[in-house]
């Protein structure tokens, strides 16, 4: 059987025909709902998702608003427990999941030469089994529902809405791996897949083996409340039952497309081959192990080195606590470090000028964050450091989410060309990249420093020694920096093209790339590609260039 559909009807249906084009709206209507081309269900993930994170970098500062006060409350007590549960599924169900798998349901087919994604009507029963439980959730928050949700309905249809969305996540990303695994060009071994393509592999598989376990705690959860609430703590305990799969290492399995656009960019910028491929194919792979913290539901196993002795027993107990800490928590650091690393190696200068992008700086910054957020993550279980509990778990989970972002918007600003025809201004782009990062560290590193004065977690009251309205109004300015950024982005991105390049357009290889993608014309066909290529060598493109390639 084949994985994917490029018969006439499936290349008919992605396309808008005449008689759509003459039904007007309605056709053009029907025509996105059951299109089968990838780039067109891509593009749907990431404008739902950047809409989602414009609305929860919002609710983070009508957050930080409220927190700016540790003793007087702007917002009621019934509602703020709802808002901090639409922050944090909003971060990562919500924005940084469905826009990284996004992008990779639109280039990921492109990447590997192939003519449509792997199973492309379930990857768009995906984003509209999560979409609906992506609204399905608002509407359970906004009636006090969800965790400590006074309304029971509610509280019941929250978690039937996670459910949809674990469901609809699952689908995208099964899809995404089939492709990948089934659907390459001749000659493209896996040790040629390009790195994008690469992360996107080994992350789909773990949100396949990971998802399915947070749905199975899920209908647990919704069964135990629905009939009996006699096993998980009803309402109350929604949220620390789920909790495993909202924070830290499970974020880093989900931001790992982020990394990989970044492995991506860099030996186009500096025009070169990526040196120790296998080895940054292995980096991306080390930080994929996150996922077997969901899998395992051990979001953060606590590390107590206190104590007077260490007796052959108590060395064996700290061994057992360190092994797993190691495995999730170090080994994604590592990996997230090896490619940083064999990025600055790929930067060297060897005669050749880089050609700095807005993608690069965005990717660049995206990976930095993302770094800071996973040593936070490291030390947060050392229970030493009193650091549960406090807001410096939400401040890694930022880190983590925002670098995504920025490392999203820069596989945005890459690609773009292929969807639409048309690359952003390049100046007014990296001035956003700017701001982003800017952004980002203003939204979560108060909190670093605040959780070590032990503010808490998921409440506006507090009382510690220090700027405490200083640390809250800086994260209040940082979230509505990122939502600035989203909007900048957005319009950059969606302007027309002016001058000679809307007439004459980018070209198909704005920016001398080296994997096949940059072989088909901009923007991209339904099909992608109207004749399969055959793959040589891990890029392709930069082989038709001739020895001089690398110096384009």
């Amino acid at each position: 059987m084949s994985t994917t559909d490029i018969t006439d009807t499936a290349v008919t249906s992605a396309v808008p025909s005449d008689e759509a084009a003459r039904a007007g709206g309605l056709g053009a209507l029907a025509t996105w709902f059951t299109t089968a081309d990838s780039k067109v269900i891509g593009r749907n993930l990431i404008g739902t998702s950047l809409l989602a994170l414009l609305a929860t970098a919002v609710v983070g500062a009508l957050l930080g608003a409220e927190r700016i006060d540790g003793a007087d409350s702007l917002i009621d007590a019934d509602a703020l427990p709802q808002l901090f549960t639409a922050y944090r599924v909003g971060l990562v169900y919500g924005v940084l999941v469905p826009l990284l798998l996004g992008i990779a349901v639109a280039v990921v087919p492109l990447q590997l030469g192939a003519r449509s994604l792997a199973f492309p009507r379930v990857a768009a029963a995906g984003f509209w089994t999560w979409l609906g439980g992506l609204i399905l959730t608002i509407v359970a928050l906004a009636d006090n529902g969800g965790p400590g949700g006074g309304n029971a309905d509610m509280v019941d249809l929250y978690l039937a809405a996670q459910a949809l969305m674990l469901i609809g996540l699952a689908a995208v990303a099964m899809c995404v791996a089939t492709s990948v695994l089934t659907t390459r060009a001749p000659g493209m071994r896996m040790s040629r897949v390009p790195f994008f393509s690469w992360s996107a592999l080994i992350a789909s598989v773990g949100l396949v083996l990971a998802l399915p376990v947070a749905l199975g705690v899920v209908i647990y959860l919704y069964v135990d409340h629905h009939y009996a609430r006699a096993l998980f703590g009803g309402n109350t305990g929604v949220g620390s039952w789920t909790a495993f799969v909202l924070t830290q290492p499970a974020t880093y399995l989900f931001a790992l497309p982020a990394i990989g656009v970044f492995a991506e960019i860099v030996p186009v910028t500096f025009r070169k081959r990526m040196p120790l491929r296998p080895v940054v194919l292995t980096g991306l792979a080390l930080v994929g192990v996150a996922a077997l913290s969901i899998v395992t539901q051990q979001p953060l196993h606590e590390l107590p080195w206190s104590g007077s002795g260490l007796s052959f027993d108590e060395f064996g107990t700290k061994f057992g606590d360190l092994l797993p800490y190691a495995l999730f928590m170090l080994l994604p650091l590592l990996g997230a470090v090896i490619v940083l690393a064999l990025g600055a190696l790929a930067a060297k200068p060897e005669g050749t000028s880089p050609r700095l992008t807005p993608s690069f700086l965005f990717a660049f910054f995206g990976l930095g964050m993302i770094l800071v957020g996973m040593v936070g993550g490291a030390l947060l279980p050392i229970t030493d450091l009193g650091l549960q509990g406090t807001v410096f778990e939400e401040a890694a989970t930022v880190y983590v989410v925002y670098g995504g972002v920025l490392g999203a918007l820069g596989g945005i600003a890459w690609w773009l060309p292929k969807w639409s025809g048309r690359v952003v201004p390049s100046g007014p782009a990296m001035g956003l990249a700017l701001l982003g990062v800017l952004a980002t560290i203003l939204a979560a590193l108060p909190y670093y420093i605040a959780g070590f004065a032990d503010q808490p977690a998921a409440t506006g009251t507090y009382d510690y020694e220090g700027p405490s309205a200083l640390w809250n109004t800086l994260a209040l300015v940082g979230h509505g920096l990122m939502a600035l950024v989203v909007l900048g982005f957005a319009g950059l991105a969606l302007r027309p093209a002016r001058g000679r390049a809307a007439t004459q357009g980018v070209g198909d290889d704005p920016w001398g790339g080296h994997t096949l993608e940059w072989l088909t014309t901009s923007p991209a066909p339904a099909v992608n590609f109207q004749e399969v290529p055959t793959v040589m060598s891990p890029e392709p493109v930069l082989d038709l260039h001739g020895p001089e390639g690398a110096e384009r």
